[in-house]
């Protein structure tokens, strides 16, 4: 089944590309697979602060994929799949992609303005040509409307 693998955050660019991938999937007999990402926790001293500033971060991530799921579900009925992981971004989609061969994208969202984001800088950058998948970068200053006529 083709796979449309969308990273998100709370941002309002990963919310239209999570809608493009959607549409898309609807379209095509596809299915959407939503990856939160983790930032690697910084060393902090004391053990049990650590832990307790990392399961936060978890708790707000796995959050954030339940209300991207909700609003995915609403609007285009799918149920996606649903990753939340620790680590570096781009360690992580790659690993991600290499361990599901029916990912038929990689969908990431754009910020309307200033840099595009990690992930969209990396992803197009001098590594951009040795992905298995395309890369569909989905500019964040499209609205609903233009979401819908696109995808």
């Amino acid at each position: 089944m083709r796979t449309y693998l969308v990273v998100i955050d709370d941002s309002p660019e990963a919310e239209i590309a999570l809608r493009f991938a959607a549409r898309r999937a609807v379209k095509t007999g596809g299915n959407v697979e939503i990856l939160a990402l983790i930032p690697p926790a910084e060393f902090v001293q004391w053990g049990g602060v650590m832990a307790t500033i990392e399961e936060e971060a978890r708790e707000r991530a796995e959050a954030l994929v339940a209300r991207a799921a909700g609003t995915l579900f609403t609007e285009s009925g799918l149920t996606p799949s649903i990753t939340v992981r620790e680590g570096d971004g781009p360690k992580v989609v790659r690993e991600m992609l290499a361990a599901n061969p029916d990912v038929a994208a990689l969908v990431l969202g754009a910020a309307p303005s200033g840099a595009p984001g990690k992930l969209v800088a990396h992803f197009t950058g001098a590594d951009a040509g040795k992905l298995a998948v395309p890369v569909m970068i989905i500019p964040g200053s499209l609205d609903m409307d233009a979401i819908d006529r696109l995808s």
